[in-house]
């Protein structure tokens, strides 16, 4: 079984800025922060399971911060890259946890969406649906 320590011996896990460990997962700030706050949720485990507990937590975390008159933060992203094709660049599972404010982009309709940026305004009237070609392995 895949797990954290051997991923961060191999060098696929080069996370270090620790926030939090539990018995289920580790969460590192991220190195490269798109947002104030941004975290990283990886599970001591590579399942199934792991990786819900890890998602349990960043959607429950991101509530938390949302609903408390604490913080600026009114919104929240959580999602994870799966393969170079997706975007990943460190070889072992991690789910973000994005914390957002009003104004943090100038027009941050289409959320997760904009992981394409040409395709995220599904607002946009330069996006021809009705033709958009999907491309096919094969």
């Amino acid at each position: 079984m895949d797990t954290l320590a051997e991923a961060q011996k191999d060098g696929r896990a080069p996370w270090q800025d620790v926030e939090l460990k539990t018995r289920e997962y580790t969460v590192f700030k991220d190195k490269y922060p798109v947002t104030e706050g941004h975290l990283l949720v990886v599970p001591k485990e590579n399942n199934l399971e792991s990786m819900l507990k890890c998602f349990q937590f960043a959607i429950a975390t991101g509530e938390a911060n949302v609903v408390s008159q604490k913080t600026n933060i009114t919104g929240f992203n959580v999602g994870m890259n799966v393969g170079t094709s997706a975007g990943q660049t460190c070889m072992y599972p991690h789910v973000h946890l994005i914390f957002r404010r009003d104004e943090d982009m100038k027009n941050p309709t289409g959320g997760v969406r904009n992981v394409i940026p040409e395709k995220g305004n599904y607002k946009s009237s330069e996006i021809d649906w009705d033709n958009l070609a999907v491309k096919s392995a094969g």
